[in-house]
């Protein structure tokens, strides 16, 4: 079996690579060639912290994975990651298990294609600036993949700690070492969304983050952070201006984003807004954006086949390059 650290996947592997990888799977699993079973979440309400188990199989690539993430805010407080996950890789020519890898950074990743692709899509194609609604662990690869796709010139950071934001400011040019445009710290994030034309939030929050009412015509946003029921970063506002709301899957959100499930239980939206998921619009069966001054939403909650198209790509890039450790199990 082949080990595989964060460092190590850095070393090899690119969000716009990610970004590739991703379109052909979600092509795939909209054709109906991807197993992907409901993820099972455990919660431990005394922490605040919870579990999520994720299986998939996908017969082009040959591979099936199973992913293992636990999230603990509480452990910042004790110098330790809040976000700790594996990737167990299988054959699903043999059933060997293949390889065994950091998952925490390919959940970055993957969630920043994802958010990538639908804003390749959604946002207009001349869009120049972004807000980042959250300078947590999410950010940088959200902000890397609007890197990826869009001509970005402005960056306004937004975080409920402004140190925190000021501190993720600093660090951009280490992780996006060509961008060359301006970067500003909001101390309201209104104020960073009103004057952006991609708005990417990703945070535990369990109220909105900002008013959708500050939204101008035209923007995009990406909404990834909240992913139990009881969360909320968008409000009600926000979906009701949007014109098109796409998701990874209605099946995924109608579960878990509270984003949508606050406002349906409260019988002030309904999921039949949803114009689609991402899969559909990238193989072109739903539209992408249509007009300069609508605003979209992506909204995001995960699905484990995500996870196992960039594992499989980093096994095939890992082997061809001789990176990892190989051990007997």
């Amino acid at each position: 079996m082949l080990i595989l650290s964060e460092e190590q996947i850095r070393s090899i592997y690119s969000m716009e690579e990610a970004i590739q990888d991703l379109e052909k799977a979600l092509l795939d699993y909209t054709a109906g060639k991807i197993l992907n079973p409901h993820r099972t979440v455990l919660e431990f309400p005394e922490k605040n912290a919870s579990a999520l188990y994720m299986p998939s199989a996908m017969e082009s690539v040959g591979k099936a994975a199973v992913k293992v993430v636990t999230i603990f805010p509480g452990n910042r407080v004790v110098g330790k990651k809040t976000t700790q996950g594996v990737i167990l890789l299988s054959s699903t020519d043999d059933g060997e298990h293949l390889a065994c890898m950091n998952a925490t950074y390919l959940t970055r990743l993957r969630t920043g294609a994802a958010s990538g692709i639908a804003t390749k899509h959604l946002s207009k194609e001349n869009a120049s600036s972004v807000a980042i609604i959250g300078c947590g662990a999410m950010a940088e690869e959200q902000l890397q993949a609007m890197l990826a796709v869009r001509n970005i010139k402005i960056i306004h950071l937004y975080n409920l700690t402004k140190k925190k934001a000021e501190a993720f400011a600093e660090r951009i040019i280490e992780f996006c070492p060509s961008y060359d445009g301006e970067i500003s710290v909001a101390d309201d994030p209104d104020h960073a969304v009103v004057e952006a034309d991609i708005v990417t939030c990703s945070t535990r929050s369990e109220s909105p983050v900002f008013s959708g009412t500050a939204l101008r015509p035209g923007t995009h946003i990406n909404g990834i952070g909240s992913y139990l029921p009881h969360m909320q970063e968008v409000d009600e506002k926000t979906l009701l201006r949007s014109s098109k709301i796409v998701v990874d899957t209605i099946e995924g959100v109608k579960d878990e984003a509270g984003d949508f499930i606050i406002p349906a239980n409260a019988g002030t939206w309904s999921f039949s807004n949803l114009h689609g998921e991402l899969g559909e619009m990238s193989a072109g069966q739903i539209s992408g954006r249509e007009r300069d001054e609508e605003i979209t939403f992506f909204k995001s909650v995960g699905i484990a086949y995500f996870d196992l198209a960039v594992a499989a790509a980093v096994y095939e890039k890992a082997i061809i390059a001789g990176v990892g450790t190989h051990v007997n199990v």
